[in-house]
């Protein structure tokens, strides 16, 4: 082998290398959530009960039995609520939706907040823009949330009574879709 050719070899080899190990430095990596690392391999239910900010979530997908379907190939993405957003609520709704008598209730707000399709912030922020400013999104609760910007480019949902929730963690990527945790709690029309 020529000197050149050793060189060009080598070079290519180094490059190839470099490139490596650039995108294994920057692949996408998910962000914590309510102080737990969200695993990419593992699916929406899996990561979800590890969240402290997501409890009330998880008690309330349990009580309405959606764990399995949440947990199922999907994809999906949900508009996940906060403690704090659940919180928010009309003193004394949790619990009133948690008793089993409002099952059926508590489902349809939960599926307000799941799509069926994962849908990652920078083409949601691409349909917002393509609508010129609010896109809508059906959900499998039956509920159409408005997705628009934010005056500081976050994306904001908002459901048919008006109630808005900024995404605060966007892009959690699951096995089985993705998560946008969000402020707010979507409710149906009432």
């Amino acid at each position: 082998m020529t000197f050149a050719k050793k060189m060009m070899t080598a070079t290519a080899a180094l490059a190839l290398t470099a490139g490596a190990a650039f995108a294994d430095a920057h692949s996408m990596k998910n962000p914590m959530v309510g102080g737990a690392e969200m695993f990419a391999d593992k699916n929406i239910v899996e990561n979800a009960v590890n969240s402290a900010d997501h409890t009330t979530l998880v008690a309330a997908v349990q009580a309405a039995g959606l764990a399995e379907t949440l947990s199922g190939e999907g994809p999906f993405t949900v508009f996940a609520p906060t403690n704090d957003a659940f919180d928010r609520l009309e003193a004394g709704t949790v619990e009133m939706l948690l008793e089993p008598e409002n099952k059926e209730l508590l489902t349809q707000i939960l599926t307000c907040h799941v799509v069926d399709q994962a849908v990652m912030s920078e083409a949601l922020g691409g349909m917002i823009e393509d609508d010129g400013g609010e896109h809508p999104i059906p959900t499998l609760g039956g509920c159409t949330l408005q997705a628009s910007f934010a005056d500081d480019g976050t994306i904001l949902v908002t459901d048919e009574n008006g109630n808005a929730a900024t995404v605060t963690i966007a892009d959690v990527q699951q096995s089985n879709g993705v998560i946008h945790v969000v402020d707010g709690v979507m409710l149906p029309m009432q």
